[in-house]
């Protein structure tokens, strides 16, 4: 392990980007991290309109559209907050084939952003669908998540919000809100079922493959 660690370190040395960064970060921190494994702080209402607590929403939003991701949680750019955003657009569904929007559920769904959201089941079925995580980059795994969930807590503004989901935004902001209680979805995954999303182009490559940890 330490040699591999003196091989990662090297190659960090040569990226004309390093240099200490402080959170809220603008990359996806990585499953090792120990911030994604603590039990994120409420954020306290009276604060949420305050310059720090809009910079990390305001960060999320624009992490979440950097990646191209469907949902993003404070802890994933390095801040232990309660606060997580998600959305669907209509272009993101439109690359999926259409037998996969229709067995999955997969519908758009607004940008939302949830401050101190709790999560309340409300339909307690099951369904197992591949599940991958940004901060788990480049890997997938079966997970089951209930089919409908309602989300409440507050808005960018401060204001209350709810909302319900069903089928995939519902595996969305419960991804999102496990995030938040310190969980990967390779807690709960059929172990089995992972795997490296790009196994063939390794293959294709004869193992000569990068994969970067945010867009170019």
């Amino acid at each position: 392990m330490g040699v591999i660690r003196k091989t990662l370190n090297w190659y960090a040395r040569l990226s004309p980007s390093r240099g200490k960064t402080s959170p809220p970060y603008e990359h996806v921190v990585q499953i090792g991290d120990p911030r994604l494994r603590k039990t994120s702080e409420p954020v306290p209402i009276d604060k949420i309109k305050t310059s720090e607590v809009q910079k990390v929403i305001k960060t999320l939003e624009y992490v979440v559209n950097k990646y191209g991701s469907v949902g993003m949680s404070a802890p994933q750019i390095g801040i232990n907050m309660r606060i997580f955003v998600m959305k669907l657009t209509a272009q993101q569904v439109s690359s999926f084939p259409a037998e996969i929007v229709k067995m999955r559920g997969i519908s758009v769904v607004p940008l939302t952003t949830f401050v101190n959201p709790t999560l309340k089941v409300v339909d307690y079925i099951k369904v197992v669908h591949p599940e991958g995580c940004e901060s788990v980059r480049s890997f997938s795994a079966e997970v089951a998540r209930y089919k409908k969930v309602q989300i409440t807590g507050y808005d960018q503004n401060g204001e209350p919000l709810q909302r319900t989901y069903s089928d995939w935004a519902a595996r969305i902001a419960q991804h999102e809100m496990d995030h938040l209680d310190g969980k990967l979805y390779t807690d709960i995954m059929d172990r089995k079922t992972m795997c490296c999303v790009c196994w063939e182009e390794v293959n294709l490559s004869k193992g000569k493959v990068a994969i970067p940890f945010a867009p170019e």
